[in-house]
């Protein structure tokens, strides 16, 4: 797969001065509001975009419809129930099994995977850190590999879920250690993990303290009872509430 160039919108991270210039793109005396995702954002994710591209190199798919199991060492739920479980249509599996199966035929992927999908889209930055962290967001029982399941579901969160639930999400891939909060090193290692991968795309150029200010910014509004650590109800409250968090939290929607 070809390598894509990729530019980010310079409003989701702090400009020169360390201000978040128009948060989400909201003009002044503007109410934040949800972004609809199209067919065409939904493209910008980069985990679809590396199941689509393998797809379309397998070319159209000969089944009925629902998904091969036999040559695959974990075997997936079927599509209906994968269909009640998410927000992709019965077609959208379809393609992304094709493509998984295509790329992975174990029916699992592994961590040197995602760093190698992140590596191609992000090929001026470092993106080995982002993708471990992301793929322990997804490999949510430890086993060192990610099922077309988890696959899915973390997707159809991430993409079509609700506020509440990309923000949960969120919270899981900060919480590194995953006991339950969020401190201040953690933010910390995730923010500059993705600074380093896509920092160089941004307009203007982000300055090597952005990613500590930042987090400074975040923490101090976010940890309300000062006691050094982010529980998941301060995290989903506080990110609710400030305008310029949640346009900021729109950016795991350019690094997915």
């Amino acid at each position: 797969m070809q390598a894509d160039e990729k530019t980010v919108d310079g409003g989701l991270l702090p400009d020169a001065n360390g201000k978040d210039p128009n948060p989400g793109g909201q003009t002044e005396g503007s109410k934040w509001e949800k972004p609809r995702l199209s067919r065409k954002s939904l493209m910008k994710c980069c985990l679809v975009k590396w199941i689509i591209a393998s797809t379309k190199q397998q070319g159209p798919d000969s089944t009925d419809g629902d998904l091969e199991l036999s040559m695959v060492r974990h075997q997936p739920e079927g599509l209906d129930q994968l269909q009640a479980q998410t927000q992709f249509t019965r077609k959208e599996l379809q393609s992304l099994y094709r493509g998984f199966k295509n790329e992975c035929p174990s029916g699992l992927v592994d961590e040197e995977t995602f760093k190698t999908i992140y590596s191609q889209f992000f090929p001026q930055g470092d993106a080995t850190t982002y993708a471990h962290f992301l793929f322990n967001a997804f490999d949510m029982d430890r086993s060192g590999s990610i099922r077309f399941e988890d696959f899915v579901l973390g997707l159809s969160v991430l993409l079509r879920g609700s506020v509440t639930e990309k923000l949960r999400w969120a919270f899981n891939l900060y919480d590194i250690n995953k006991d339950g909060y969020i401190t201040k090193e953690e933010m910390l290692a995730i923010m500059t993990s993705i600074y380093d991968m896509m920092g160089r795309y941004t307009s203007p150029s982000v300055r090597e303290e952005s990613p500590f200010e930042h987090v400074e910014k975040f923490f101090q509004k976010m940890d309300r009872n000062r006691d050094g650590v982010v529980t998941i109800d301060e995290f989903i409250e506080t990110c609710q509430k400030d305008e310029s968090i949640m346009a900021s939290m729109q950016l795991f929607e350019n690094v997915i």
